[in-house]
């Protein structure tokens, strides 16, 4: 079984080699001088859109054919919260393996912290991630081996904190960036992303816009290609210019 993770992130070239080694079963091992067979089954994930990266040129339509025999959509946790209980169970196991400290939590705790979990204005904005985090920081700053009411009152004041930073600056970015990409957007990089779209929008062309956002920078240099660097950027969030005058 072969699971190849964020394959959206490939380049061309990479789509090339993998596409061979899908049709071919051969390939050439890191270090070795000739190439070797694997009858491997393919499993590949993703949290790009690879049917628009395939329109807009950016994923080979042929590697793509190959793996969308079958596809899954895999909902995020605020979709899933019956998952929620059973993974707090999961991540004190995991702590426990990585740090050799058995740490549970109290009747009081597991339910006050279970209600702020499940209700639906959570909005676990980074999935798991959010979740095995929180886990961790509980069971690290209860030292005595048991989570008790007090520190997931600390826990839940945090978590709301983090949201409100994504909530309060409701720039519209939800709306035209892949949910997994905005996750891991620190609050400094989310407004000058806003800051850049919104620029996009204003501008009639791609180089407007890259001449408005490196209008410092451009006069220090004899030669540029502002168009080119904010292309690429854009890149980065699965956004392109045309894109951002064609969403609402």
């Amino acid at each position: 079984m072969l699971f190849l993770d964020e394959i959206g992130e490939l380049g061309l070239d990479e789509h090339a080699m993998i596409l061979r080694t899908i049709k071919d079963k051969r390939l050439l091992p890191v270090g070795a001088d000739s190439e070797a067979a694997s009858d491997f089954q393919l499993l590949a994930g993703t949290n790009r859109d690879l049917g628009q990266a395939v329109a807009e040129g950016r994923f080979r339509d042929d590697l793509y054919a190959r793996l969308n025999l079958w596809t899954f959509a895999l909902p995020g946790l605020a979709d899933r919260r019956e998952d929620i209980a059973p993974n707090l169970d999961y991540e004190l196991d995991r702590f426990a393996e990585r740090e050799g400290t058995r740490v549970t939590f109290n009747k009081e705790a597991r339910d006050r912290y279970l209600a702020f979990a499940i209700h639906p204005d959570a909005p676990w904005t980074g999935n798991f991630r959010d979740l095995a985090s929180s886990v961790t920081r509980m069971a690290t700053f209860s030292p005595s081996g048991r989570i008790d009411a007090s520190c997931v009152e600390a826990e839940v004041v945090r978590l709301k904190r983090l949201w409100s930073i994504h909530t309060a600056v409701d720039d519209g970015l939800g709306s035209i960036v892949p949910a997994g990409l905005i996750a891991e957007l620190d609050p400094f990089d989310r407004v000058q992303l806003a800051h850049v779209v919104d620029t996009c929008r204003r501008s009639r062309s791609l180089s407007e816009a890259g001449r408005m956002l490196f209008a410092a920078s451009l006069a220090k240099r004899t030669s540029s290609n502002d168009a080119d660097r904010l292309r690429k950027y854009l890149q980065r969030f699965d956004l392109t210019w045309h894109a951002l005058h064609e969403s609402p």
